[in-house]
């Protein structure tokens, strides 16, 4: 009985993710089918293998799953945060699928992730920090220019700045560049660089 009221809490905490955390902000559709995907056949699986008793199979499985987990994904470009979103889809099939004595230390876990996710995904937590990669039309070989230069096209404080690729022949400098907004630029300027001299 314990195990179908983790089986329900899982389902529970995962549509939370899912529908009420992930997708209202982020919107992206595809990744709604693979989180729920991932964390109902970790739940199928790790339950199949957890009532055969044999700890090698568990082991297998959970093994199994991690080499999944790399394949998919190195097979798509995933942000940071969608990738933190798949593990705790994963994580939360996992606590739902362990037979336990107390129930609500499972319970428990699965709603600190949930709530680590909706706390650590806020659009309010560090709303200032920014981070582009930018292709500028000028070829800048000084790295204190480069940051002035960059600072007073983004309208910011740059904090960090890796030149990924210089042009000198057509005058183009490629940088990986993370900054904090000016609250100015923040209520005014659109979070991409509106100026000239800067692309994507």
């Amino acid at each position: 009985m314990s195990q179908l009221v983790l089986f329900a809490i899982d389902i529970c905490a995962v549509v939370l993710l899912v529908f009420g955390l992930y997708f209202p902000r982020h919107r992206r559709r595809d990744l709604v089918v693979a989180y729920l995907g991932v964390n109902i056949g970790v739940l199928a699986v790790a339950s199949a293998l957890s009532s055969s008793n044999t700890g090698a199979g568990i082991g297998l499985g959970m093994a199994l799953f991690g080499v999944l987990s790399i394949i998919r994904l190195r097979s798509t470009e995933l942000d940071q945060h969608e990738v933190a979103y798949y593990f705790s889809a994963l994580a939360l099939g996992l606590l739902g699928a362990l037979s336990t004595s107390a129930l609500w230390l499972n319970g428990g876990l699965m709603g600190l992730i949930v709530l680590v996710m909706f706390l650590g995904d806020n659009k309010k937590l560090f709303r200032h920090y920014r981070h582009q990669v930018l292709v500028l039309d000028s070829a800048i070989t000084d790295h204190v220019t480069l940051v002035a230069h960059l600072e007073q096209l983004l309208d910011a404080r740059v904090h960090s700045v890796t030149v990924q690729r210089l042009d000198l022949v057509n005058e183009t400098t490629t940088v990986d560049v993370r900054y904090a907004l000016t609250e100015r630029a923040l209520t005014t300027a659109p979070t991409t660089p509106a100026h000239s001299g800067a692309r994507r």
